[in-house]
């Protein structure tokens, strides 16, 4: 059981974050000041320094719990008993109503660079969540792909293979470069809602944004 001391800890931690969220919708990830979260919470800069000792120390913790969120959205989603195609949309759709409801935080992981700031190593696994909750439900299927499409580069097929390598699934190249291009249409769709890029064409963009997904669907092979 953790104790008085680390329970307090963890309560600060926690407040710190959500005045630096609040922070965030309101100037954005570059107007993130350390020293304006310690005055909000009362604190002295040296203080909030124990908890985090640079603002790209909390930055970095900004991005995981958001990688966390959404990739968590996307596995409460999945249902493993119902059919491939149906999980498909599931994942797709919940990962949607994440960045909706959570503009600040989706524009923190999927919007412009914060200049000076280099994301590390442990931003990868919590970034891959949405991705790796697509590829489970594609690697438990026979895929019927709509088309074959044309031959991958060697280069091309390399990556792919590369990785293959490091999630742990047997798959054809192929198959890994489809997921690819879903995954990076999900994202785009999505940044292309929320910064108002549908406006005057398919805004409201529920019924695209669904119809894209049933093409995607059959481009994996997942008929």
């Amino acid at each position: 059981m953790p104790t008085a001391r680390e329970r307090a800890r963890a309560e600060l931690t926690r407040d710190i974050k959500e005045e630096a969220r609040r922070q965030l919708a309101e100037s954005g990830g570059t107007g993130l000041s350390l020293r304006a979260v310690a005055r909000e919470l009362g604190m002295v800069s040296s203080a909030l320094y124990r908890y985090f000792p640079s603002r790209d120390h909390l930055l970095t913790a900004l991005i995981i719990d958001a990688y966390d969120a959404i990739g968590a959205a996307a596995e409460r989603a999945d249902d493993p008993g119902a059919s491939p195609r149906w999980r498909w949309q599931l994942i797709w759709a919940a990962t949607r109503a994440w960045a909706l409801e959570h503009p600040h935080e989706y524009a923190l992981i999927y919007g412009s660079p914060i200049p000076g700031y280099q994301a590390p190593q442990d931003t990868v696994a919590p970034a891959a969540r949405v991705a790796m909750a697509l590829a489970r439900v594609v690697a438990q299927e026979p895929l019927r792909p709509a088309f074959d499409g044309p031959p991958l580069s060697p280069a091309l097929r390399e990556q792919a293979e590369r990785v293959l390598a490091g999630v742990g699934f047997d798959a054809e190249p192929a198959t890994v470069t489809r997921l690819l291009i879903s995954w990076t249409q999900l994202f785009g769709m999505i940044s292309f809602e929320l910064y108002g890029q549908y406006v005057n064409s398919v805004d409201p963009a529920d019924d695209f944004f669904e119809y894209t997904t049933l093409q995607l669907a059959d481009f994996v092979g997942l008929r």
